[in-house]
């Protein structure tokens, strides 16, 4: 695992995250952590899902993450903050890898996304305000290409694919599905699998 998380370090170092360019559009700042870990010595990608109550995503999986609070000094701190607050663990000791391309929401918000490893043993003790359950997925499982489906969309005018990626009863997609797919092409170019394609 440390192999894989060295090169997705080094990788992620040596390049700038694409900004949105979109202009014209008002977007809010937001982050995300996208969290990494170890479990019965395989790597797996952790979710969160949304309670239905929430007025934004309610009821989607998603990466543990929110808006930038004015009193935030940067993206990562926010991703950090709201890792802490929705999974209650310390981030002091979260292995942070590096910035991946910001995507775009619906509801008009900017993610940054920011790859990072969880100490192995942390506790998770999550806000039911914010996260309904956690799941972790094997990133093997994540990059079967079986498990994926793409759909395209017509949103304000544009068309666009959106991806898909269901694990027995869990659905990840949005916003979610498109940081993922960020992530899972990185891995596997990394390590030497096939790469999964985009549209």
């Amino acid at each position: 695992m440390d192999a894989l998380f060295d090169a997705l370090e080094t990788h992620l170092a040596t390049r700038a995250p694409r900004a949105l360019n979109l202009p014209g559009v008002v977007m809010r700042e937001a982050a995300v952590l996208v969290p990494l870990l170890v479990r019965d010595g395989a790597p797996h990608v952790l979710f969160t899902k949304r309670p239905t109550t929430l007025r934004h995503h309610a009821g989607q999986y998603s990466f543990p993450g929110g808006s930038r609070d004015p009193e935030d000094p940067s993206p990562l701190h926010t991703a950090l903050r709201e890792t802490r607050e929705e999974l209650g663990i310390d981030v002091s000791g979260v292995r942070v890898l590096g910035p991946l391309d910001e995507v775009p929401t619906l509801t008009e918000f900017r993610i940054q996304p920011f790859v990072g490893v969880i100490p192995h043993g942390l506790e998770y003790r999550p806000n039911p305000d914010e996260v309904e359950f956690i799941v972790e997925v094997p990133l093997e499982v994540l990059l079967d290409p079986a498990i994926r489906r793409t759909e395209r969309r017509h949103v304000r005018g544009v068309e666009y694919d959106v991806d898909f990626y269901t694990y027995g009863t869990h659905v990840i997609w949005g916003a979610t599905g498109r940081i993922l797919r960020d992530l899972l092409r990185l891995a596997s170019q990394l390590s030497g699998g096939p790469t999964p394609k985009t549209r």
